[in-house]
């Protein structure tokens, strides 16, 4: 059964009149939590594509800036999308409540806002209202501020990009230091690191995208201390 099956399922379970958001507190375990990322990544997406007024731009082709979707599960991830959309609540309520159900789960929130980047930008533009919703989002996830502005200059154009962020080690580290650093990311960024962890296997493309910047800040780094 595909995610987006299996999305489709569990949205279907929902009575008549429940909203989405009520959707987020079953689905806290895995194989479950693969089926919560998703429909957080793209309930968040909705409520963003809001903030910067775009609401009539192909968010299914956004999306896939982050997922992989067959062209015969586009109504489901359209119908999730809509979903999101019209639901009352707004996207602090999405936010507690994501945050609520991956507590304690190591990196799961980071690679949820690294999603919303790539929605963000899936239009390329970045709007100071996406700017202000996430970093609200990154708040309420409790992202620290340095996590946040390495994510951010990773994704938004002319964003000052900081090596030693990517690496999350201070600019006095010593070379050895930064290259342990370098080795844990690359080994927490392996596509069944992230699976594990409760991201669905669609989502790798998140893993690409975070090891080629990893790798770029390593390179960027040794050769400066060459």
């Amino acid at each position: 059964m595909s995610l987006w099956t299996r999305i489709a399922d569990a949205l279907s379970a929902l009575t008549s009149g429940q909203p989405l958001s009520a959707l987020f507190d079953s689905l806290r375990t895995p194989p479950e939590r693969s089926v919560a990322f998703a429909i957080a990544v793209i309930a968040l997406g909705a409520k963003m594509a809001k903030a910067d007024g775009l609401v009539t731009r192909d968010e299914v082709s956004a999306f896939r800036e982050v997922f992989t979707i067959p062209p015969n599960e586009e109504e489901n991830a359209a119908r999730v999308f809509n979903l999101a959309r019209q639901d009352v609540a707004g996207f602090e309520e999405y936010a507690v409540r994501i945050k609520r159900m991956f507590d304690g789960v190591d990196g799961v929130l980071c690679d949820l806002m690294e999603g919303l980047f790539h929605i963000a930008i899936a239009d390329g533009d970045y709007h100071p209202n996406e700017d202000a919703f996430l970093i609200r989002v990154a708040d309420i996830f409790g992202l620290p501020d340095r996590e946040f502005r390495a994510l951010r200059s990773r994704f938004v154009p002319n964003a000052e990009a900081d090596p030693y962020s990517v690496l999350d080690v201070p600019h006095d580290a010593s070379l050895a230091e930064i290259r342990k650093a370098w080795r844990k990311l690359v080994h927490d960024t392996h596509p069944d690191k992230m699976i594990a962890r409760g991201l669905p296997k669609e989502a790798v493309k998140l893993a690409e995208s975070r090891l080629m910047a990893i790798n770029r800040a390593w390179e960027e780094i040794s050769k400066a201390k060459e």
